[in-house]
């Protein structure tokens, strides 16, 4: 008998697996590539919002976690992960310039925010009013990393690419029993694929579409990310890519012409140099209408568990939020109010009675 079940293996995926593997727990991963916005994903990891200059929620702590995790899997896998990328926000006004300068003198942001104004140096850039440079800020290559730790999973014969069948999951009292596999829990972290999941779809999980496109601008010759309304990131080789958009109604993982005229509207608001559009991606994340994470057991079975909702920031989260599930398992550890499903249950069996 296994010790663990996982399915799906997008960062939440992975992240859990690790968790299992420093613990020495017998595992197998179960997933298709139907629902991973983590493949299609920026993978920026950066603790502020650049919207209003504040830290996103526990980024901090997040960080102090992620950081060592992947610098730990690319030691692992022997490949190159994680890319050091500062961050320059375009200013927009004056105003901004002074809202940001009272953010980089706040406790929490002054790690962060640098209080020094970057001028712009780049012709091929719209900035006359510089930038605001985020500290501590990079890029994780996660196309590299799940295609990485499949072959790896494969190479230890400990994973299964194919659809999981919600229907064929028998739960007894210690364990679950999954066609030929036993094991005595079993951890969902399917992404949006979780809408199917008849165990833990009654949690208020949303879908938002994210388009990114991939342009070729060779006289660019920028090394950093930079953001405006949308995010230019940096890809090597004078790509670049461009993003990303958030769209509530459509969840399929189809680019669409209307996403791609807005992201190139916007882009030529600040680009000046000509560029080609040599691609476009779309994924589906998972987000939460309270904009936390989804992790914890379920309500009714003591041998489920789900790992789930990390939206947009899911590189920094990750991590962080299985080494919670994890410690709750494991060690009877409390997991975050703020992201334990716990806050969902009551009022949804309310709802039942």
């Amino acid at each position: 008998m296994l010790d663990y079940l996982v399915v799906g293996l997008g960062l939440a995926g992975v992240s859990f697996c690790e968790q299992l593997e420093k613990s020495g727990k017998t595992y197998k991963v179960i997933s298709d590539t139907s629902q991973i916005s983590s493949l299609v994903a920026g993978g920026l990891y950066n603790p502020v919002i650049l919207k209003r200059f504040t830290m996103a929620w526990n980024a901090k702590e997040q960080l102090e976690i992620a950081s060592p995790f992947y610098k730990s899997l690319e030691k692992k896998l022997k490949v190159k992960l994680d890319y050091k990328l500062p961050v320059l926000r375009i200013f927009a006004s004056i105003e901004e310039q002074n809202m940001w300068f009272e953010a980089s003198d706040k406790i929490g942001l002054q790690d962060f925010l640098s209080p020094v104004i970057q001028e712009n140096k780049n012709p091929n850039l719209d900035a006359p009013l510089g930038f605001g440079e985020v500290l501590n800020t990079g890029r994780i290559d996660t196309a590299q990393l799940l295609s990485s730790y499949e072959k790896y999973l494969l190479s230890k014969d400990s994973f299964l690419p194919e659809t999981f069948d919600h229907g064929a999951l028998k739960i007894n009292s210690d364990s679950i029993v999954y066609k030929s596999i036993n094991a005595k829990r079993i951890v969902f972290s399917e992404g949006f694929g979780m809408k199917k999941n008849a165990f833990f779809n009654y949690l208020p999980m949303t879908s938002t579409k994210g388009e990114y496109l991939t342009i070729k601008a060779p006289d660019l010759n920028e090394s950093n990310a930079i953001k405006s309304s949308i995010f230019l990131i940096p890809w090597g080789k004078d790509l670049y890519r461009v993003g990303a958009t958030y769209k509530w109604k459509d969840t399929t993982n189809l680019p669409t012409e209307t996403s791609r005229t807005e992201l190139l509207q916007k882009l030529d608001k600040f680009l000046k140099c000509d560029y080609e559009v040599v691609g476009q991606l779309a994924g589906i994340r998972p987000t939460v209408t309270d904009r936390r994470p989804l992790v914890g057991r379920h309500p009714e079975y003591d041998n489920l568990y789900v790992l789930n909702g990390f939206g947009s920031r899911g590189v920094m989260i990750a991590p962080y939020a299985s080494e919670q599930l994890f410690n709750s398992i494991e060690k009877r550890e409390n997991i975050h109010h703020e992201m334990n499903i716990s806050r969902f249950v009551e009022k949804h069996f309310k709802s039942l009675a």
